[in-house]
């Protein structure tokens, strides 16, 4: 299964072009979409999931035209998005079960197998009879995930989904959604680069409505081997540094500025060499384009 987008582009009615000629292809297994907030990755992500029109562009699943048959997508689509609402005084059973009905599972003896067999996925099963007020943000999370596995989707999207969540539910979640993707198509849309990190093999990065880079996250480590230095600088030297420097990153330690600076040679004054991370890779994108940015309005 194949998810190929193609010159995608979106203009609100307030002016704010959300999106600009997006192309993507992404395959089976999990796909990260990393940048900042309002760069346009729910935007993308309610334009694939079809709630809203682009502009321009086309999105085709497989055989299945986004655009044009979006009943058809729609059955095959699970989404998690960033906000969803829950009804609170009713149990994760019970809700499940009526969704299930709500998508057409009309066999009861059916439709309770698949409500157990997602609960037990979800590790909820234990939990299944609580309200769903009384559900941790984790727990929430995981529900969402449950209720988008009800059509045995092919593609899943989640949007923003570990945001507020504590290392532990956060773990539990991203292992969860490891775990789906091995037969799915699962879209990971995050402004946290931790959360692609160890899951992703395929990974896309955006900003300003743009597709600033697509690949595989190791050989983007390894395209950045040799070329991150870091230095730890007191307060008052920053806006110095960044005059002279292409400052990709700025990070606190022990109350003292780190920098990461991008540079093909030894930038000397006492900058080290460092192996780069995702981080890296993330922020020396970001940076070049707000670079750039900056240059054309200059």
């Amino acid at each position: 299964m194949q998810l190929k987008i193609t010159n995608l582009s979106k203009t609100y009615a307030n002016g704010v072009h959300a999106l600009k000629n997006i192309s993507l292809t992404i395959n089976s297994g999990m796909f990260g979409l990393l940048g900042p907030n309002g760069a346009g990755k729910s935007s993308l992500m309610r334009t694939i999931s079809t709630l809203q029109d682009p502009d321009d562009g086309t999105i085709t699943l497989g055989n299945i035209n986004a655009l044009e048959q979006k009943d058809e997508l729609r059955k095959t689509l699970g989404y998690l998005p960033q906000e969803f609402g829950v009804y609170p005084k009713i149990s994760a059973e019970d809700l499940l079960n009526h969704l299930a009905v709500l998508k057409g599972i009309s066999n009861a003896r059916d439709r309770k197998a698949l409500v157990t067999s997602l609960l037990h996925k979800t590790n909820l099963y234990n939990d299944r009879k609580k309200h769903l007020s009384g559900y941790s943000g984790g727990m929430k999370q995981r529900f969402g995930i449950a209720q988008a596995l009800l059509s045995n989707p092919t593609l899943i999207i989640v949007d923003e989904p570990t945001a507020g969540l504590d290392p532990a539910e956060r773990n539990r979640f991203l292992n969860l959604l490891g775990e789906l993707s091995e037969d799915t198509i699962v879209i990971l849309s995050t402004h946290i680069v931790e959360d692609v990190k160890e899951l992703c093999t395929d990974m896309a990065i955006i900003n300003k409505g743009e597709v600033l880079m697509q690949g595989n996250p190791l050989q983007a480590l390894k395209e950045l081997n040799g070329k991150v230095w870091r230095k730890r600088i007191e307060k008052d030297q920053i806006e110095d540094y960044e005059n002279r420097f292409v400052v990709i990153s700025n990070k606190l330690l022990s109350g003292k500025p780190t920098l990461h600076i991008l540079s093909e040679i030894d930038p000397g004054d006492g900058f080290e060499n460092v192996e780069p991370d995702l981080e890296d890779v993330y922020f020396s994108y970001i940076s070049k384009s707000t670079s750039n940015v900056l240059i054309a309005n200059s």
